[in-house]
């Protein structure tokens, strides 16, 4: 791989560490709004207009993207580039939907052709499913669909379903529920199966290695269930793993779909891991139309011209505010209660792949790199932690995400406007408010302003829509780890607890005394 450069190795840096933030009171205004929105793909756009970058300051963001090469580290990693260089692997995810720089090759695999064939091996299966053609144990038609899995193969489909449940149901899509069991904790499993049948209940294994341990403990209790229930397991389990997993082609399961390890487990959502829930819970189609919009997203992410990349203006901006303006921490704020989980997902997205302390080479990382993510939708976050980002003494950079039309049809008027317009009128006083702030005698009732902020806005939150957002948001994470220098596609942080996990499990208990304390304490022993 080639020895690119960080961020701080450039001769800009010094200058740029000179930049100061804008004072938004004094600048943010109408034209500024237009000017500052650039569209990020699925029918959204994307505002920076809140941000608080002047233009000298922007112009030298462009300089440093075009001097880091951002767009070509991206063409590198989409032709097929060994750009994980932890693992000496491809990273493959922008394949799944599309062939943005033209098709990737190795060792005689296509592997766009290869993503397809899954996808619509997945697509066959689903249509059997919802159709009723394929059937559980006793004849029944299936009703629910359980995706068993954990980290990347939870969080990212759980918050696309729950994004998408009300608009499918809405235009008669809804085939099957979902639902989804993660956590090894019992009674997240329990409480899941106490809502479901196990005549009518399907269930998707998740692991690309099929060694997960949580999973496979999940899976075990699903399949005691089911057979204290009097059905067959097999007739009600259903794998998606790597074709080398113990799970591929194993008679245990109805069918088995593919992933590999060239997709990372948070950036695989637009693969197998979320396309066979997605497909049979809300149909192909709408799956189809997800990887559409995350395409879209994808190809306006090569624009070398930062004002015309929504991705990597934001990736940009957001490295400005963490090592310039030394703010640690971010906000993702969607004022759509579809999008409830989204901000979760985007914890595992990009802390743990900017999460690092070194370089693509090993060596230390001289300035701040990932920021830590937290965020809940609008407007329950103003009646919660809004009090902190106003008048706290940190200041939090902040990420609206609205759109202009609800995803249902019932929106009776109250006071004079429907629930929708109260919506937005909310966010359009929440950008304004933390950007210009207020004046008053009584210092309790001070808002300082200067909190900056950008907006992705769209008619809709339709499938289209949701897969670029999604995209939006692993690009913008991937440009600032090229930035960075650092291997935004491996995840050796989640090791070390999972070793140590192992060794209090083991039959004559950890040898670590220490250890043996604390699951003495817990009752782990």
């Amino acid at each position: 791989m080639k020895p690119w450069k960080r961020i701080d190795e450039l001769d800009t840096w010094q200058s740029l560490q000179n930049r100061k933030a804008e004072v938004l009171a004094k600048v943010l205004n109408p034209g500024r709004v237009a000017e500052r929105t650039i569209p990020a793909g699925g029918g959204l756009d994307y505002s920076y207009a809140a941000m608080d970058a002047d233009e000298a300051t922007l112009a030298e963001l462009g300089t440093m993207a075009v001097a880091l090469d951002l767009p070509g580290q991206y063409r590198a990693v989409a032709t097929g580039e060994v750009m994980n260089p932890g693992e000496r692997r491809m990273v493959l995810h922008h394949i799944a939907r599309g062939t943005p720089c033209g098709p990737v090759i190795k060792d005689g695999r296509d592997y766009r052709a290869f993503y397809e064939s899954e996808q619509a091996r997945a697509n066959a299966f689903a249509e059997k499913v919802r159709s009723g053609a394929l059937k559980g144990t006793t004849g029944r038609r299936f009703e629910r669909v359980v995706q068993i899995g954990i980290g990347g193969s939870d969080l990212g489909p759980r918050a696309l379903y729950l994004a998408l449940e009300q608009w499918a149901r809405e235009r008669g899509r809804l085939s099957l529920r979902a639902s989804f069991i993660s956590n090894v904790d019992p009674d997240d499993a329990n409480g899941v199966l106490s809502g479901l049948e196990p005549e009518t209940s399907l269930f998707i294994l998740v692991s690309k290695s099929g060694t997960t341990q949580e999973t496979l403990a999940n899976e075990s209790l699903v399949k005691v269930w089911l057979s204290k229930a009097g059905m067959n397991p097999s007739k009600h389990l259903i794998a998606v793993t790597s074709e080398s997993s113990p799970l591929a082609r194993n008679p245990g399961y109805l069918d088995s779909f593919y992933i590999d390890d060239y997709i990372g487990g948070r950036y695989s959502a637009t693969s197998a891991v979320g396309g066979v829930i997605l497909s049979i819970a809300l149909g192909t189609d709408t799956f189809k139309a997800i990887l559409d919009g995350a395409a879209e997203a994808d190809r306006l992410a090569l624009e070398p011209d930062l004002r015309k990349n929504a991705a990597m203006m934001d990736a940009m901006l957001g490295i400005f505010e963490r090592d310039i303006l030394g703010r640690p921490s971010v906000a993702v704020l969607p004022y759509s209660q579809a999008l409830s989980r989204f901000p979760a997902h985007l914890q595992q997205l990009d802390m743990e792949s900017n999460g690092k302390r070194v370089d693509r080479q090993g060596n230390a990382v001289r300035v701040p790199s990932g920021p830590a993510v937290f965020g809940e939708p609008g407007t329950n976050g103003q009646h919660s932690f809004f009090q902190l980002l106003h008048q706290s003494t940190d200041i939090i950079p902040l990420q609206f995400i609205g759109f202009r039309k609800n995803q249902t049809g019932f929106d009776p008027e109250f006071e004079g406007s429907t629930a929708r317009r109260k919506l937005n009128a909310n966010l359009t006083a929440q950008i304004v408010a933390f950007a210009v702030g207020k004046d008053d005698i009584d210092p309790n009732k001070c808002f300082p302003g200067g909190r900056p902020s950008t907006l992705l806005v769209g008619d809709e939150l339709d499938p289209s829509a949701l897969g670029a957002l999604l995209a939006h948001y692993e690009n913008k994470v991937m440009f600032q780890g090229f930035a960075w220098n650092i291997n935004s596609f491996d995840q050796e942080g989640v090791q070390l607890g999972k070793k140590l996990t192992s060794t209090v499990l083991a039959k004559d208990g950890p040898s670590d005394p220490l250890l043996g304390a604390y699951a003495r304490l817990l009752g782990a022993l």
